[in-house]
């Protein structure tokens, strides 16, 4: 297994042929790795509605035809979008349009790479045009015999605990602040969670969010076995983590 951290809060996970992306937001980060057009995915998962986390899941959905998989709202209104023109059309891309899977907190959704179920996050979620998002959501992906959270967005939550609790090889937290868990948090969440690898996301793109991973990383060092162990993994955009 492969997980390549995109910049920002996207990661793209593969084992073998097959690939998840998590939160495509390339056009106009400052922070990615890779334009659009590189990425090829079977599946693209949007946690919540907010630009830079959407980014350019439509247009390489459209280009390969990948499934999106998000909440119901997301789903309704990308493909509302399309319908209207708003959002583009698939007719003149290759490889057909995006497949729409509809979900949230709960269950099991079944794919051709595996199988995800989303978890509560702590934060918000709508469109710029005011249009709701629906729950905003963490995913829990497992593939290839692993499992690997994607918080999304969110704050500390005690809940993490029961995330955690069957086993992580991967976790991904966000330690940007403001927004979301600053470093200081982001331990405490490591503490719950108890995985085997770390990778903070979702900091640095912008000012508001400039952290310091290295001080996440430390702190996570000197929790030792109050956190099972875990290892973070500063990954720079394009940089890739095997597990």
């Amino acid at each position: 297994m492969k997980l390549t951290f995109l910049g920002h809060s996207a990661i793209a996970v593969r084992d073998g042929a097959r690939e998840v992306v998590i939160d495509p937001f390339l056009t106009g980060n400052p922070t990615a790795a890779v334009a659009p057009e590189a990425l090829s995915p079977t599946v693209i998962v949007i946690t919540h509605a907010h630009a830079d986390h959407v980014g350019d899941a439509l247009a390489i959905a459209d280009r390969c035809g990948a499934t999106i998989v998000s909440s119901v709202e997301i789903v309704n209104h990308l493909q509302k979008g399309r319908s209207s023109g708003a959002a583009g059309t698939a007719s003149s891309q290759e490889g057909g349009e995006a497949v729409f899977v509809g979900a949230n907190v709960g269950g099991r959704v079944r794919l051709p790479v595996g199988s995800l179920r989303f978890t509560p996050a702590w934060h918000s979620s709508g469109f710029a045009d005011g249009s709701y998002g629906g729950m905003p959501m963490g995913v829990v992906l497992e593939m290839g015999g692993k499992r690997v959270y994607h918080a999304g967005d969110t704050g500390l939550f005690g809940d993490m605990a029961l995330i955690g609790r069957h086993g992580l090889d991967v976790a991904l937290v966000p330690i940007g602040g403001h927004y979301t868990m600053d470093p200081e948090e982001a331990v405490e969440a490591v503490r719950l969670l108890r995985p085997k690898h770390v990778v903070p996301i979702h900091y640095g793109t912008f000012e508001l969010i400039a952290q310091d991973p290295a001080v996440f990383r430390d702190a996570v060092a000197a929790l030792g076995d109050e956190a099972g162990g875990a290892r973070v993994r500063v990954l720079a955009p394009g940089e890739a983590l095997e597990f």
